[in-house]
């Protein structure tokens, strides 16, 4: 039990100079100025109403009759993720954001108004976004086509801003983009059984 101990304590301190390492890279060397005033915008979920209200009505537009019960996958969905990741998994680590990581101070680079009061691990906002993108790619796919790859890249870039921003680490991102994936493949793979695919491949 005590090599088991020191093993995961020794593998925990590798993973954390690195993650540390890469997120000082994102944060504060790879930068520019349009980034800086771009993906603080970006990353909010807000501005992304218009994209859900458009699946909504192109749900209805090309499949009627299962529109409501994808709808309602799309909304257990992010459900799920969220209330997984934030309210369950992060209690549990309890991992400082480096914005509020007194180890951090002077090193983390913070360009949103306020770091916010919660932890750091998993990340919710990979953990939604990958979730739902998933979950899109999954039941849509043989609809949207080649656009299904674009929710994968849009939910990529939007963890990738909260690097940037200066609330995650990216090992946060990293296994909340694990965790959304299996989430909303899970959800994909049960709707698909209880109601059946969206259209013929």
């Amino acid at each position: 039990m005590i090599l088991l101990v020191s093993i995961f304590q020794n593998s925990w301190k590798w993973i954390e100079t690195w993650d540390k390492y890469l997120f000082i890279q994102v944060n504060t060397v790879f930068t520019n100025t349009i980034f800086d005033q771009f993906l603080p915008i970006y990353r909010e979920g807000s501005i992304w109403v218009p994209l859900y209200l458009f699946l909504m009505l192109f749900s209805v537009m090309n499949f009627p009759k299962k529109a409501f019960t994808w709808i309602i996958g799309a909304i257990v969905t992010f459900a799920i993720s969220d209330q997984l990741s934030g309210h369950l998994l992060k209690p549990f680590y309890a991992r400082l954001r480096p914005c509020n990581d007194p180890e951090m101070f002077g090193l983390a680079r913070l360009i949103l108004p306020s770091c916010g009061s919660g932890f750091s691990f998993p990340s919710s906002h990979a953990t939604n976004h990958f979730a739902f993108a998933v979950f899109i790619y999954a039941t849509l796919g043989n609809l949207l086509g080649k656009w299904k790859y674009a929710f994968i890249v849009w939910a990529a870039s939007i963890a990738y801003a909260q690097i940037y921003v200066g609330v995650h680490y990216p090992f946060d991102v990293f296994c909340g983009t694990l965790l959304g994936t299996a989430i909303g493949f899970t959800t994909a793979t049960i709707y698909k059984k209880r109601v059946g695919l969206i259209a013929p491949e």
